[in-house]
């Protein structure tokens, strides 16, 4: 009977490890301290191919060698720092699609200088101000409601205008059923004042917003018509006195929104809200190093209900323990609010 079951692949491997090496830096964790001998005898492989592949272990910085003997080094220490180089990889590759995408306007230049010369110009508006902005906006969405708002905010000072002035305006168009909204937002931007309320309220109105380490500019998609863009890339709207350029051209548009839902799939959910609340308290209550039965009498609730919630923040933070969860959960701005 043939098996359609999906094989997993070693998660090792993306650290660099294949499986034999793996197989082998098991072996040497559990003997601790071995020869090459006895590594071979217990891998029941001949000596030169396992001594080979122990010199591969050694190069990753996974096993030590001394005096013919190997030892194996704390997983948390020779793996810790496999992955890190890993996520620097990470890094670096997406500083270089961020460069990649900041070349887009000048592919979006020279494809809209053949399009011109087929068909004519595609309309561009420079939009001054951010009453207009909204009012653009709003413009479009009368004319075909429930018009999905998607943006990409890179900065500290367009989301304190934003709590301070301009939020009401989206959040009633939303109230309206005129528009829905999702943004996705620096993670620096949550402790700013006023920034946690009006988010919250502009989520109970149906709004959706995740937060990344860093955005890389300011856009805005109206609908499948219209987008807007800043000045230069990289820019924001405030040091531009809320100057913008907005473009009704599909192939601009569809190139915004796949933008957009690059960077939202790489953000993390805002953690607030009954069942994200929850998962913040125990994680700020775990750091001041209470245990779980002492988390749940603060709580007030169970200390199934404590472990679940561990669960649950483990998963949306994608730790692989509390402390790492406690790690990410500082880092993403949960436990300032």
């Amino acid at each position: 009977m043939r098996n359609d079951s999906p094989t997993l692949s070693d998660p090792l491997e993306t650290l660099g490890l294949d499986p034999a090496q793996t197989a082998l830096y098991t072996a040497v964790l559990r003997l601790h301290r071995a020869t090459l001998a006895e590594l071979a005898e217990a891998m029941d492989g001949p000596a030169d191919k396992v001594s080979r592949q122990l010199d591969d272990l050694v190069r990753l910085g996974v096993v030590d060698e001394h005096s013919g003997e190997y030892l194996a080094r704390h997983p948390a220490a020779a793996l810790g720092r496999l992955i890190a180089e890993r996520l620097d990889r990470l890094a670096e590759e997406s500083r270089r699609i961020d460069s990649a995408l900041g070349s887009i306007r000048s592919l979006i230049r020279d494809y809209d200088a053949g399009r011109d010369y087929q068909n004519g110009p595609f309309p561009v508006e420079l939009v001054s101000g951010a009453d207009v902005l909204y009012e653009s906006v709003v413009g479009i969405a009368v004319q075909s409601p429930r018009m999905e708002v998607l943006t990409a905010i890179p900065d500290d000072r367009t989301m304190l205008d934003f709590a301070r002035k301009y939020a009401d305006q989206w959040i009633d168009a939303q109230r309206r059923d005129l528009l829905t909204f999702r943004a996705v937002i620096p993670v620096s931007t949550l402790p700013l004042p006023g920034v946690r309320d009006q988010l919250s309220r502009l989520m109970e109105t149906g709004g959706r917003v995740r937060t990344l380490d860093r955005v890389p500019s300011w856009f805005l998609t109206a609908g499948a018509g219209a987008a807007g863009l800043p000045a230069q890339w990289g820019g924001n709207l405030p040091d531009h006195a809320y100057n913008f350029y907005l473009i009704r051209a599909p192939i601009v548009v569809g190139v915004m929104r796949s933008l957009f839902e690059e960077l939202w799939g790489r953000a993390v959910p805002l953690p607030w809200g009954r069942r994200g609340d929850g998962m913040v308290q125990v994680i700020r209550l775990a750091a001041q190093g209470m245990c779980d039965e002492s988390i749940a009498r603060q709580l007030g609730v169970s200390v199934r209900t404590v472990r679940a919630r561990f669960a649950d923040a483990m998963a949306e933070l994608g730790a692989q323990s509390r402390f790492h969860a406690g790690v990410e959960a500082a880092r993403r701005g949960w436990l300032g609010q």
